[in-house]
């Protein structure tokens, strides 16, 4: 019998290995170390194997800012340390300007795709979407471990771009030609870009067979009674994610192959008139770098949602689960979805406003782009009115949840600045954009991923975290991110550049010179806190506090009827049916009715 079949039988038999997860009974699938924790199909163990790939490179790209705000905060001082760390990279204990320009470009490039994409996205789809649909794993699961194996090669690829001798890739994380089309632009555009280009072209591979996999899971295999209308918010968020990275993902990946042709095969996709040293640098002429800025702002825009809509449904979920309350609005949050989906297609231009792009052209893209503030408005009223006169339970999941909407409100309203294109002209590429984006998709985005992490850790491992450590780890995290991003609005007002390795040349940004110290000292205390976290997760596997209830949380949804430690296969026995929506909390005198739980005569159902 195959794999495919034993999974999707609904007997105890028909788990791969029972509840005990030792391969008892008539299969004898005996699992080696080998096929349950590296090559495995079961898509929980994939999703453990998303997030702690994610959670390294989260590590790996906050060292990186790390080291580049000690630069900016200290221009003129020399540290040995970072020579005995970087090597030539720092001579003489000061970073040069090719490494700082290298290490802005990879912690981009990293946290946007590697952590906050793949980890997150791929972390947490693949975990919950066949708990909470009720199946027993993914439509394919050899698809799945293709899906995170091509992730986990192009995250080595570009972790081997740090070792060449010319150095990683350090032309921007948007990488926009002609920095990364002619090897001869810079050092950072020689060995680094080539191997750049090749990780993030198997990035996207890994992202499509992920994403249909989600979308095939999502609409073919839910269990008996779960119809569209009944799936939890986390689900229709996950799904909408997939649909965007189906129909965005692979415009990304023509670019980079029109990128990788015109570096290695003499094409001119993207350049003109280029000399360098007076010399024509190219063999043919006629290309253009705007072309390239279409193709990857056609992804990079819904990109952002990408990242930020996985986050919204864990939000929305765990808000709901901890107030005690039905969410509000549930059709609603899921029409706000939709139209997010569809409007992040037509904004992509609002990146280029001073790339030359024809005005009138540009007013539509400033009306799109004002139109998409009130799906996210309706969220965040939705999100608000949930918590209004809830019973609240303040866990750590509760309190990443609540930082969520407070960061999506602040980093969303700078958008409706930066969505106005006169207003755009002036606060393009300074440090406004970079408080902008940091607040409503980086920080937004991993306070989503914390949510999700400190919420479902009992049932990924079995165990609770340390509720101190996460109260500390996340008060700090809070106020840090606060205290980094907001005064970076003012910089940005003032016209200060970002990307600039030093600006004590410029009398006009001296006067930051103190505020950039404080942002750098409160940076090195938050990636300090951010090591707790990292202790707490893999403390807790092993040392926490062993989950006793088999729905710790009081939660209405499914992944809550499986066994506290579900084998490959989810459930024992039978897939339980459904008969309600996800949110029957406070209900008829009950603190909150599963979904599994029959209709009684005479109840109303919502859904």
């Amino acid at each position: 019998m195959s794999n495919e079949q034993i999974v999707h039988t609904g007997t105890s038999h028909g788990t791969i290995h029972g509840a005990d997860d030792h391969g008892h009974g008539a299969h004898h699938h005996h699992e080696t170390f080998i096929t349950k924790y590296i090559f495995s199909q079961d898509h929980k163990m994939i999703a453990k194997q998303f997030l702690i790939t994610g959670m390294t490179w989260a590590v790996l790209g906050g060292l990186m800012s790390v080291l580049f705000r000690i630069q900016l905060a200290y221009p003129d001082q020399n540290f040995p340390i970072l020579e005995t760390l970087l090597g030539h990279w720092a001579k003489g204990g000061h970073i040069t300007a090719e490494a700082y320009y290298a290490l802005v470009t990879i912690h981009g490039t990293v946290m946007v795709f590697f952590v906050l994409t793949a980890g997150l996205s791929g972390t947490f789809s693949n975990f919950l979407i066949p708990l909470q649909v009720g199946a027993r794993d993914m439509a394919s699961p050899f698809m799945n471990m293709l899906s995170y194996w091509f992730f986990f090669t192009s995250a080595l690829i570009m972790l081997s771009s740090l070792f060449v001798e010319t150095g990683p890739f350090s032309g921007g994380w948007t990488a926009y030609p002609p920095l990364s089309a002619l090897g001869s632009a810079s050092p950072g555009s020689k060995t680094g870009m080539d191997l750049w280009l090749i990780s993030m072209a198997l990035f996207v591979v890994s992202q499509l067979l992920g994403g249909l996999n989600y979308i095939a899971t999502i609409l073919n295999m839910r269990t008996k009674g779960m119809s569209m209308t009944r799936l939890p918010l986390t689900i229709w968020a996950f799904f909408f994610t997939a649909v965007l990275g189906v129909l965005s993902f692979p415009v990304l990946l023509s670019g980079f192959i029109l990128l990788i042709f015109d570096r290695n095969f003499g094409t001119s996709f993207y350049l003109s008139d280029i000399f360098v040293n007076g010399i024509g640098a190219l063999p043919n002429e006629g290309g253009s770098p705007i072309l390239y800025q279409h193709l990857f702002w056609f992804l990079g825009h819904p990109e952002v949602y990408i990242i930020i809509l996985p986050g919204m449904g864990m939000v929305s979920e765990i808000l709901s689960t901890n107030s005690r309350k039905p969410i509000f609005g549930y059709m609603a949050m899921i029409g706000s979805l939709f139209a997010i989906a569809i409007l992040s297609f037509l904004v992509w231009a609002h990146h280029m406003f001073v790339s030359g792009l024809n005005p009138f052209l540009g007013s539509f893209f400033v009306l799109l782009t004002l139109l998409i503030a009130v799906p996210s408005a309706i969220k965040v009223f939705n999100w608000l009115t949930t918590l209004w006169r809830g019973n609240i339970r303040f866990t750590p999941a509760m309190l990443y949840s609540i930082g969520f909407v407070s960061m999506f409100i602040s980093g969303g309203l700078t958008g409706i600045w930066l969505g106005n294109s006169a207003l755009d002209i002036h606060l393009h590429d300074t440090y406004f954009i970079i408080a902008h984006f940091h607040l409503v998709m980086g920080v937004a985005g991993i306070f989503g991923m914390y949510a999700g992490i400190y919420h479902w850790y009992p049932k990924m491992f079995g165990r609770y975290m340390n509720n101190t450590l996460a109260y500390i780890h996340f008060w700090v995290t809070f106020a840090g991110a606060y205290l980094i991003f907001w005064p970076m609005h003012y910089e940005g007002l003032a016209g200060m550049p970002r990307r600039y390795y030093d600006y004590t040349n410029w009398e006009s940004f001296k006067m930051f010179a103190g505020l950039n110290v404080f942002i750098s000292i409160v940076a090195i205390i938050v990636f300090a806190v951010q090591l707790l976290f990292l202790f707490n997760f893999f403390y807790s596997m092993y040392k926490g506090r062993k989950v006793a209830s088999q729905n710790p949380w009081g939660s209405t949804t499914l992944e809550w009827t499986t066994p506290i430690n579900p084998g490959h296969g989810n459930w024992v026995g039978e897939i339980p049916e459904v008969h309600r929506w996800a949110y029957d909390y406070g209900k008829d005198g009950k603190d909150f009715i599963a979904q599994t739980t029959p209709v009684g005569a005479g109840e109303t159902v919502n859904h």
